[in-house]
């Protein structure tokens, strides 16, 4: 059962960024016109080294999150403001352990980086903290690095934990998230308390072959002026030989969200701009009410660090069931 006596499931946070992830296990919130309704769980503990992304994840949240990095935190070297300390007991350690050195879009360094090792502190956390499930995200690049042996050194790490492990890629648009984003989802289950969290366990598609297109999704903003809505900023890079000279295709779902930013951000269908951060957003489908801090180019990165907050809802959603059922 939880660990609170309000029958909520409680969560440690790695890695939040400014929250995608845990929006989507908390919920209650409206995305491209669809209200999300809220589970049963709630943050207890978050973290993530990215000032502004902290800045904008205690903003909307109104909850504290420790800010600075995680192997200082584990290492007892950490000087932050918030003297909140890592729980004991918890049910559940979220962490999209930082993709960009198994990204295709990156410069695939893998494990041969120290941001490539940092899952380690997520196991570390999961040491001491002992949940009986934890999610763990990463970029579909992750299944190919170093022959495709990394995804399973990472998992052989977590499983002597004590845990049973499983993943399984996820394209974000198959659930109505208008992007074609691919997603590694690992997830662990305590062993003698839970058994293993089989494909079957995972979200079913509910948008396959109907994805929801980037026009349906940002059409509204097209006759908004620049700063005529939160966060509707655009960058004037110039065009280069980046990836981010693409004009978008209005009928289909969008491209992946970048974190690298700027130059990196496609165009808008009008080819006369480039996506602003708000429409950047609704792409991952981010609710209107969140406001990324402090500026236009640190939210550009925070968008496109995050795990799109519809994804997660229905990732939480399969776990809220499969809790209900096999937790005692």
């Amino acid at each position: 059962m939880p660990n609170n006596a309000k029958n909520k499931f409680t969560i440690v946070s790695l890695f939040a960024g400014c929250g995608g992830l845990d929006l989507g296990f908390v919920g209650g919130f409206e995305s491209n016109g669809k209200k999300y309704q809220k589970h049963p769980f709630v943050i207890d503990w978050a973290n993530d080294i990215d000032e502004p992304a902290c800045k904008t994840f205690k903003n909307y949240f109104k909850h504290d999150i420790v800010c600075g990095s995680i192997v200082d935190i584990l290492g007892d070297k950490h000087n932050s403001k918030s003297n909140t300390p890592l729980p004991k007991k918890i049910d559940i350690v979220l962490g999209g352990f930082p993709c960009q050195e198994f990204s295709h879009a990156g410069k695939r360094r893998g494990f041969n980086s120290e941001k490539g090792l940092l899952y380690r502190s997520m196991a570390e956390v999961i040491r001491r903290t002992e949940p009986v499930l934890f999610v763990a995200e990463n970029v579909r690049g992750l299944l190919t690095i170093d022959n495709g042996t990394a995804i399973d050194t990472i998992k052989d790490d977590f499983a002597e934990l004590g845990y049973h492990v499983n993943h399984k890629l996820l394209l974000a648009a198959d659930y109505g998230v208008p992007q074609m984003r691919e997603r590694v989802i690992i997830i662990g289950t305590r062993k003698g308390k839970l058994p293993r969290f089989e494909d079957s366990d995972y979200p079913k598609p509910t948008h396959k072959g109907k994805h929801v297109s980037v026009k349906e999704a940002l059409g509204d903003l097209e006759r908004v002026e620049e700063g005529g809505f939160p966060n509707h900023y655009w960058s004037r890079a110039k065009k280069n030989k980046g990836q981010g000279n693409g004009i978008i295709d209005s009928d289909k779902p969008g491209p992946t969200m970048r974190t690298e930013h700027h130059g990196n951000i496609e165009y808008h269908w009008n080819g006369k701009r480039r996506l602003s951060a708000r429409e950047a957003a609704r792409i991952q489908s981010f609710p209107d009410d969140m406001e990324f801090l402090p500026s236009t180019s640190q939210a550009y990165k925070q968008i496109g660090n995050a795990v799109p907050p519809v994804l997660a809802w229905h990732i939480a959603k399969s776990i809220r069931s499969f809790l209900e059922k096999n937790l005692k």
